[in-house]
């Protein structure tokens, strides 16, 4: 009988070819809410319906405020390393002719990235930030369901934001990367 101090567990960690095989093979049923994140498959919470009619809310809202100076992808893949991609539940991107359908965004096309967060909050807030932040995303907007607010995370550094601001109905924001844009809390809340 092997003595478990002495096993060797090994991870099998998979790349973005990989995953996409696998996808392609139908691996995952149709329904399946899964990301790659650091080479690992991690299953996400089921989107309910106020988190997707938050996430109709924030798209309705953009696609009147950026008209020509970005493009906004709901819930797509981004691809931020050889072993990340996650699907981020919305993203303003550069304007691109082809729409992305060449391949997907990297993280020197995301000017704000937004993750919607009901169940997810603590992930969100936390492995997510991380994630983001060590990639360089410019700039990352929790809108907290659960605590009614909008967490807005810029300038990254390492492993976190150097800047942190919570907002709530009655604030207002302009995306750093699109300043000219000026959102009211009361449209996305």
């Amino acid at each position: 009988m092997m003595s478990t101090s002495s096993a060797h567990i090994k991870k099998h960690l998979t790349d973005i070819s990989e995953w996409r095989r696998l996808g392609e093979a139908g691996i995952f049923p149709p329904d399946s809410r899964v990301e790659l994140i650091n080479g690992e498959i991690i299953e996400m919470s089921l989107i309910g319906s106020n988190h997707a009619g938050h996430i109709n809310r924030l798209s309705q809202v953009f696609a009147s405020l950026i008209p020509g100076q970005a493009m906004f992808s709901a819930q797509n893949p981004l691809q931020l390393s050889n072993f990340s991609e996650p699907e981020p539940d919305l993203m303003l991107l550069l304007p691109r002719e082809d729409f992305y359908a060449d391949q997907h965004p990297q993280a020197a096309d995301v000017l704000l990235l937004i993750e919607v967060a009901d169940n997810s909050l603590e992930y969100d807030q936390g492995f997510k930030l991380q994630l983001y932040a060590r990639h360089n995303i410019p700039e990352y907007w929790v809108l907290n369901l659960n605590d009614q607010c909008l967490q807005v995370f810029r300038k990254p550094h390492g492993d976190n934001y150097e800047e942190k601001t919570t907002l709530r109905r009655g604030d207002s924001v302009s995306p750093s990367q699109l300043q000219n844009i000026t959102l009211a809390l009361s449209d996305i809340l």
